[in-house]
């Protein structure tokens, strides 16, 4: 005779049916949804219907929720937010406004501009920036921007006149766990690593050849000269989100 073997306490943690949730909806183009919920008695029979309440969808939502140990939210500050942070929106891909004051940067050029890479000052900046895209403008000072600070022309390759700028064949790979700093800092690499190639759409941002300004800047270490920007027709409220 076959003998039978108790193996339960081998299976670990053990779960038994509680309760069960029917979802139900209208047949119309814009359907109603309504759930119902349901406790479960020892046999595993539905008892005790009623409407899905919010202590037991709060329950639910916690239930449903993962996330990894070393996952981190998108876009938190890794300590107080600097103050050249402008606005920070987490939601979908990401926004960040942020601005740079006057700093030298390495700058690559392709051989075909005849420019020499090398390090220049760089005017201040303002940055618009989601997860896939990013858009530049100059300022004329380094002051922090109000909503009534004039934006101007971007004075670099590869920048269209609406300020967003053309990466070409720079992979853009920024993770949904980045940091605030992180984001931040990866676009301004990816920004000035990159090669600067063509003038957008014959966009000229500058009054004055764009070429002969890098030259010279790369060559004599001066300031930038804040005068050669041109206005575009946006002050920072029309950029705001």
């Amino acid at each position: 005779m076959d003998t039978l073997t108790d193996l339960r306490e081998d299976f670990g943690t053990l779960y038994y049916p509680k309760s069960a949730l029917i979802f139900y909806q209208t047949q119309r183009s814009n359907p109603d949804c309504y759930v119902e919920s349901f406790d479960m008695d020892k046999n595993g029979c539905l008892i005790n219907a009623h409407p899905l309440t919010i202590r037991e969808a709060s329950q639910l939502a916690k239930s449903l929720k993962i996330e990894s140990d070393n996952q981190k939210p998108f876009l938190k500050s890794n300590g107080i937010i600097g103050s050249h942070i402008l606005q920070v929106d987490p939601q979908y891909d990401g926004t960040v406004i942020w601005y740079t004051k006057t700093q030298l940067r390495n700058l690559f050029f392709i051989e075909k501009l005849g420019i020499p890479g090398g390090k220049a000052l760089m005017p201040p900046m303002l940055w618009i920036a989601n997860r896939h895209r990013i858009s530049v403008y100059a300022l004329k000072t380094s002051g922090r921007p109000t909503e009534k600070t004039p934006l101007y022309h971007a004075p670099f390759f590869n920048v269209n006149s609406d300020g967003a700028v053309c990466m070409g064949t720079v992979e853009v790979r920024i993770k949904k766990t980045v940091s605030l700093e992180e984001f931040t800092t990866t676009w301004e690499n990816y920004f000035f690593n990159s090669y600067f190639s063509h003038l957008m759409a014959s966009h000229n941002p500058i009054k004055g050849n764009l070429v002969s300004l890098w030259k010279k800047l790369i060559k004599t270490a001066q300031a930038f000269p804040t005068e050669s920007l041109t206005k575009t027709n946006r002050t920072f409220k029309n950029i705001l989100r």
